[in-house]
């Protein structure tokens, strides 16, 4: 299922959820499995990465700023590619998407992306898709200390 699909026709960027990592076994029970992947006449890959709870969070709060006309930066952590958007960029006068893998490979793309009116609001429907279908189902009660919400 698709967490991010952005997309002109000829550039895509996209985030795949995969599923759960460890269903079933506290506390990585909600951690999701995900892939970023890449696609343009240029140049093609896919990184695998994870997801919490907080980094869908994240997300929602991105598109917050992004309606807003600023420019975010989701994940960029130790396990994650920094996912850089841009609501206009200047030289391209479209939104842009900066995908920099420092941790891993240290490869970044850029890729400008002639999108519709209302990209945003369809980002929007596909975290809320991605939340119906692994909602967060385990509670953190103390550092280190777990539990399945009732």
């Amino acid at each position: 299922m698709e967490l991010i699909h952005l997309s002109d026709g000829d550039n895509s960027f996209r985030v795949r959820v995969l599923g759960r990592r460890m269903p079933g076994v506290l506390p990585l029970h909600d951690l999701l499995d995900a892939e970023v992947v890449i696609e343009s006449g240029f140049v093609n890959g896919r990184l695998d990465m994870s997801l919490f709870p907080h980094d869908l969070d994240g997300w929602s709060h991105a598109l917050d700023a992004l309606v807003t006309g600023r420019d975010v930066c989701w994940m960029g952590d130790d396990r994650s590619p920094a996912i850089r958007l841009q609501s206009l960029n200047e030289e391209h006068k479209t939104p842009a998407v900066h995908v920099e893998d420092v941790a891993r490979s240290s490869i970044s793309v850029f890729l400008p992306l002639a999108l519709e009116d209302g990209w945003i609001d369809d980002q929007r429907k596909l975290l809320q898709m991605v939340r119906r279908e692994w909602p967060s189902e385990v509670l953190r009660t103390s550092p280190g200390a777990y539990e399945w919400r009732r």
